[in-house]
């Protein structure tokens, strides 16, 4: 079934047809699945000899002096406050848009430093996917730069679940 998924969503991204590289978002709450889903569909793209650039709303943070400005577990501080949106914008999803040059950076932010970050600009071949995982995608201000939006469904207890036992591991 699993495989299914993956191949299925594989037709799709190789279905889209536009003049500059591919941009997938992979949407989701929390612990649903986003991360593992979008790594392998990145993998099985690249065993279809498809060059992929894979990449994360996590390493797109504010510092957390910021994010965190109107309270560690504030809705709005994490909906409004977390995620360098322009940055993300700037440096990834126009450059390999249309009219982009393909000049991207794919990080912006160290978040186990707490450092913003200025990595060395990579050039995407023009065939090229992006892969890209994180909360919030489908906002107003990045809905348009996507190409295929997934949105990444699971159920509550499983989410619970999963996110209970990243805790641990993060408390540990």
């Amino acid at each position: 079934m699993r495989n299914d998924v993956l191949r299925r969503l594989a037709e799709v991204v190789e279905s889209i047809t536009v003049a500059h590289p591919v941009r997938v978002a992979v949407d989701g709450v929390p612990a649903s699945g986003k991360t593992t889903l979008a790594d392998e569909l990145a993998g099985v793209l690249r065993a279809q000899g498809r060059d992929v650039v894979r990449a994360t709303i996590d390493d797109f943070l504010f510092p957390r002096a910021r994010r965190y400005a109107r309270g560690e577990y504030s809705a709005e501080g994490c909906y409004f406050d977390t995620h360098d949106n322009d940055g993300l914008k700037r440096v990834l999803l126009d450059p390999l848009g249309p009219g982009g040059d393909r000049q991207f950076q794919d990080t912006l932010y160290d978040r186990a430093a707490d450092a913003v970050l200025s990595p060395p600009v990579r050039t995407a071949p023009a065939g090229a996917v992006l892969i890209f995982d994180g909360v919030f995608l489908m906002r107003p201000e990045l809905n348009d730069r996507w190409d295929l939006r997934i949105l990444v469904s699971t159920a509550f207890e499983t989410t619970l679940e999963r996110a209970v036992i990243r805790e641990r591991g993060v408390l540990s």
